[in-house]
């Protein structure tokens, strides 16, 4: 059996990351998604393992000094992080797994594995990025804005990663993200043989 691969899925808020995600991960059986570890408290219907891995913030702070995340970080006072030994699992039983994280633990990964394949996705235009984020509804001018702000600074990094995902019509970003997926199992490895 050869193993998966890793790869990592980021862009700013509004692209459709998610959106993009669901509808591959429907369509293809070897591709999981690896599941985040955090130190805030479960949601109403979240399930540790599913959603998250919850754990206190001394259990967090132990596997940081263990080097057991792939990246971590910390927002509005709670941890988030990759736990890297369920991610490992999965590629050896030969599954791809896919990290869907923000730009900044991407570029952790990224200095960390190598390996990973680094998949960006951007939005059409910053007009385009605006109209999605007011269209959600959710938050109010201020956060917008704000959010326009990050995106602008994370649109500055689409030049580091192995591949950009345009995401202007839904179908044809899943396609591209299939093919990606395809592509990278077709890629010729370089390493030499004894």
């Amino acid at each position: 059996m050869t193993s998966g691969k890793l790869f990592v899925f980021t862009g700013p808020s509004g692209t459709g990351k998610g959106t993009i995600l669901g509808k591959v991960l429907q369509a293809e059986p070897r591709l999981r998604l690896s599941v985040s570890a955090t130190t805030r408290s479960p949601r109403a219907g979240e399930q540790d393992g599913v959603h998250y891995w919850f754990m206190d913030q001394s259990t967090f702070e132990e596997k940081i000094e263990q080097n057991a995340f792939l990246e971590y970080a910390c927002y509005v006072g709670n941890y988030y992080g990759t736990p890297e030994q369920p991610v490992n699992d999965q590629l050896a039983a030969g599954y791809d797994v896919v990290l869907e994280i923000e730009v900044q633990g991407a570029m952790q990964i990224h200095q960390k594995r190598p390996d990973a394949v680094m998949v960006f996705v951007a939005p059409p235009s910053i007009a385009e990025l605006e109209n999605r984020l007011q269209g959600r509804g959710t938050e109010d001018a201020a956060k917008v804005a704000a959010r326009l702000a990050q995106a602008q600074k994370e649109l500055t990094y689409q030049n580091q990663f192995d591949y950009v995902i345009v995401n202007d019509v839904l179908d044809e970003a899943v396609a591209d993200l299939r093919s990606i997926l395809r592509a990278e199992h077709c890629r010729v490895s370089h390493t030499t043989t004894p």
